[in-house]
């Protein structure tokens, strides 16, 4: 008997062009969102910020899904380059100065686990939605909406084009609404894309830094 392997429990057929592609011919957009400290704005910031999120959400017409991924940073390589420049330094004076700042990070952090926040924003798209009028024309068939998992075709590339412009589309307008609450949001690429989830799947290697080297052929 054979086992079954880990593409088999993943919903995720591809990734393309900048966007995952659904096992279920579905599309998914995601864009990394920047931070800002809530805490340290007045009063009269802070209400301006829920007030700007607050209207962007009533402007959206489709479900969106918020990610925040924490991941523990080891910064044994940072200490390792500070350690490696003191070491090439010929002034003694900054050496010293080098030296002291590495024994300042090492014993700031000793004991301590270095965690760092991601945020995104996952943005869908379906061909079933383009499809909608189309199946509601013809007259109404259950199985186009809800087929079989194995009468469920890979896209074609025309249907992936048409759904890339739809939900880039979505993209910028949800970005265009996190700009106004004072957000910056950028759509991973292909490579990042790819990193980001086997980064999910290999959280010790991620976490020591290291990423398997990304073929150009698989960056389309």
């Amino acid at each position: 008997m054979v086992g079954n392997s880990t593409q088999d429990f993943l919903e995720v057929q591809d990734i393309k062009e900048g966007l995952l592609v659904l096992k279920n011919q579905g599309l998914r957009g995601i864009l990394m969102v920047s931070s800002i400290n809530f805490a340290l704005k007045s009063e009269e910031e802070q209400t301006a910020i829920i007030y700007s999120f607050q209207n962007f959400l009533n402007t959206l017409d489709f479900p969106c899904q918020i990610v925040i991924q924490s991941r523990r940073i080891n910064i044994t390589p940072y200490l390792d380059g500070i350690k490696d420049l003191e070491e090439r330094q010929t002034n003694e004076s900054l050496r010293r100065q080098t030296a002291s700042y590495h024994d300042f990070i090492k014993e700031l952090v000793k004991g301590e686990v270095i965690m760092t926040k991601n945020f995104y924003v996952v943005v869908p798209y379906s061909l079933m939605e383009g499809l909608g009028f189309k199946a509601v024309a013809k007259g109404f068939n259950l199985s186009t909406f809800f087929p079989k998992k194995d009468q469920v075709k890979p896209l074609n590339d025309s249907d992936f084009q048409r759904c890339k412009t739809q939900i880039w589309q979505r993209m910028e307008f949800v970005a265009m609404g996190l700009r106004r609450c004072g957000l910056e949001a950028i759509p991973l690429t292909t490579a990042e894309l790819i990193e980001l989830f086997w980064a999910i799947h290999h959280p010790e290697q991620a976490e020591i830094g290291y990423y398997p080297e990304i073929l150009p052929e698989l960056i389309k």
